[in-house]
């Protein structure tokens, strides 16, 4: 079982904690990884790129010269591929990227990620994270505390003010334990989660 150390919001080990070794010390499956990665991107793509064909621009209805006897390369329409204001060849059409992975390869894939972290002393855990008010001064201060400038702050319930605190911070997202993915996950440097957020995990994706 994985044993973290977890500090206080400035900076200070205040204790420790262990992790789950269902979670945070699984087999690290790098296949699963790379196709979590490419699934999130495909998914993310709009894929409404488009261009006319030739049978899709207007005019060109007529043939610009008879077939023979002008010593001009023979021509059908004005709006062939190699006129000014003709089709695109092979055009490109809006099209789905998407594909789909099995729940169980996304749950190996997001427990490889979370091991890998730990493993690389990148999965940092916050006794808690809580400010009276939304200040990104306030975040900065413990991040600059943890030596941390790129960072995935996973945050509980009612981190509403932590949430805006870290908007502004180049470099900083958070998100809840519910929305973590492997792409954010591999994004950022560190992941800083507090105590109630790995609780969370452990229970999200046991």
């Amino acid at each position: 079982m994985a044993n973290v150390s977890v500090y206080n919001m400035e900076g200070q080990e205040v204790g420790t904690m262990d992790l789950s070794d269902e979670i945070f010390g699984a087999e690290i499956k790098e296949n699963l990884v790379h196709q979590a990665v490419v699934l999130q991107l495909a998914n993310n793509r709009q894929g409404t790129q488009k261009a006319k064909t030739r049978s899709e621009v207007s005019g060109g209805g007529r043939k610009p010269w008879r077939q023979k006897g002008t010593g001009h390369a023979r021509q059908g329409s004005t709006r062939a591929a190699q006129w000014t204001g003709g089709g695109v060849v092979f055009a490109p059409v809006p099209r789905d990227y998407s594909f789909k992975m099995n729940k169980k390869e996304k749950r190996a894939a997001l427990k490889s990620v979370l091991t890998s972290k730990v493993q690389d002393n990148r999965f940092l855990v916050l006794d808690e994270l809580k400010f009276d008010a939304p200040k990104t001064k306030d975040m900065k201060k413990v991040l600059d505390a943890l030596k941390v400038d790129n960072a995935l702050v996973i945050v509980g319930k009612d981190s509403d003010n932590a949430v805006i605190s870290a908007r502004n911070l180049e470099g900083v997202e958070t998100a809840s334990p519910e929305t973590i993915n492997v792409y954010d996950l591999l994004k950022y440097n560190t992941v800083i989660a507090t105590k109630s957020s790995v609780a969370t995990i452990e229970e999200v994706y046991a």
